[in-house]
């Protein structure tokens, strides 16, 4: 083969995120490497689909949070699509929740962002020859919470609006139901998540990717 040919065994990627730095980052750091190539960007969940549609690339580096689709219903997508579609999910948290959700929505791989720097050459290699990586922090975080007890989606929708500021008695009257009934609700959300007060409970919530802000 002649020196100036590019590779035949070159890994395809497309990189998805709402932050225009975080891809430009991407793609600088795969630009020294000869095995792997930038194909394609996109900005979002639905940018996501019609990129994967038109270019069909061998990885796909899936943001999970972003504007007007997000990551999780994009793999949804793409993977009823094309079912041995190959994801790399990059996520700012260790979240158990939002982990447990990427992984059934199809993603090979969970990446925290402040890791990508280091792993994701490897991580991408990995799973584009059918392998799965998850963080061990990522792991742990799995295995710490599996017995825990789940919040309800009353008690998340219950949440959101503590995160909003709402008291009690503006919960009661949102939903149609008493103060009381909006008060044992949170204690039993605060019980469940293990959480110090409502402050803590929507910290610990967003952390564990059961609800975003």
């Amino acid at each position: 083969m002649n020196r100036n040919e590019p590779p035949t065994n070159l890994v395809r990627v497309l990189v998805v995120d709402d932050h225009p730095l975080l891809r430009e980052g991407v793609a600088a750091m795969l630009m020294g490497t000869p095995d792997l190539a930038i194909v394609g960007e996109a900005g979002n969940g639905r940018e996501a689909i019609e990129k994967f549609r038109a270019l069909k690339p061998d990885v796909t580096v899936m943001d999970l949070q972003m504007p007007v689709m997000s990551g999780i219903d994009a793999m949804h997508v793409i993977r009823f699509e094309a079912p041995k579609a190959r994801i790399v999910v990059l996520a700012s948290f260790a979240g158990d929740v939002l982990a447990t959700r990427a992984l059934k929505a199809g993603a090979h791989a969970y990446v925290l962002k402040e890791r990508v720097r280091e792993d994701l050459p490897d991580i991408i290699r990995a799973v584009h020859s059918g392998m799965k990586r998850i963080e061990p922090a990522v792991a742990q975080q799995i295995a710490h919470y599996a017995s825990d007890p789940t919040l309800t989606s009353r008690e998340i929708e219950i949440l959101q609006l503590v995160s909003s500021g709402h008291s009690n008695k503006q919960i009661g009257v949102t939903l149609t139901i008493s103060e009381e009934t909006a008060k044992t609700h949170v204690r039993n959300i605060m019980a469940k998540l293990g959480a110090r007060d409502r402050t803590h409970a929507v910290t610990l919530a967003v952390r564990r990717g059961i609800m975003q802000l």
